[in-house]
């Protein structure tokens, strides 16, 4: 009877749920290469072709459909039998930044939940210069937010998040008309860029919709009330970016920033595929 690596199975169903053997090793602490070895092994083993591989992306085969299923449950009763000597239950109070998660927010919350069962996520989605607060005051482990200036330097780069006008497509402004902005209120870090970006281009403004959140926020752009600088991984299904078609100005970059004061290596590993789902 053949005996499977449970690495090797493990790598293959992190490799599948992130469609990359570069977030793969991110969450397992290896390089890309051995993730890509180990892999090749396993379908070596099996005499199974598992992964379809392209320059873009990597997908599975109809073999790596029919063995995915079978390899989560083998890894999920590995990783049970091992806390057998742990706690049951953990929990990670986390804070993320509602300018960073969207509609693939279940999506993340799955992929964690699968890297971990034994874990409770305790999550609170707010603005960044809250979260950082609650992290400062110990009352949350690990935050992962904007950063929007250069005077607070610590914490981990994780990803570069791109900003654009977003607005339903059928929106139209009016020539000589204020551009009207759906924006939340002050002191959104969010909007201060915005209004510094319409200002510096001298196009003129005003606010059609105030509301907090970003997800009333999008309800707003997706109901044609007005245009909303947007995070493109949180702007709402359907939206487009009209920068080019309304000559707004273009708006800048930011860093996604991780902090944690987590040091155990559990936490260390649901930290790794959290920000591997995200990437």
């Amino acid at each position: 009877m053949k005996s499977l690596d449970i690495e090797a199975v493990q790598a293959f169903v992190l490799t599948a749920d992130l469609q990359s053997f570069t977030r793969a090793a991110e969450v397992l602490d290896m390089t890309q290469s051995a993730v890509s070895v180990k892999i090749k092994r396993l379908e070596e083993g099996l005499g199974r072709k598992l992964l379809e591989r392209t320059p873009r992306r990597v997908r599975l085969s109809a073999d790596g459909s029919n063995f995915l299923a079978g390899a989560r449950a083998l890894v999920a009763a590995h990783q049970g039998a091992l806390e057998v000597f742990t706690p049951k239950r953990r929990r990670m109070l986390l804070g993320i930044s509602h300018h960073i998660v969207g509609a693939e927010l279940p999506q993340l919350l799955r992929h964690v939940g699968r890297a971990d069962p034994g874990l409770t996520l305790d999550i609170r989605i707010a603005a960044s210069r809250e979260l950082l607060e609650a992290f400062d005051d110990g009352d949350i482990d690990v935050t992962i937010v904007l950063r929007h200036d250069s005077r607070r330097q610590d914490g981990k780069v994780i990803l570069r998040e791109n900003f654009g006008w977003f607005a339903a497509p059928d929106f139209e402004c009016r020539v000589g008309e204020p551009i009207r902005i759906a924006t939340q209120p002050q002191p959104c870090s969010v909007r201060a860029m915005a209004i510094r970006s319409l200002d510096a281009a001298g196009i003129a403004w005003t606010e059609a919709f105030v509301g907090g959140g970003v997800n009333t926020l999008g309800a707003a752009v997706s109901a044609g009330l007005g245009v909303a600088a947007l995070g493109r991984r949180v702007a709402p299904r359907g939206t487009v970016d009209v920068a080019g078609r309304l000559g707004l100005p273009p708006l800048p970059a930011r860093d996604v920033v991780l902090y944690t004061n987590l040091r155990d290596q559990q936490a260390r590993a649901a930290i790794q595929s959290l920000t591997a789902a995200l990437r």
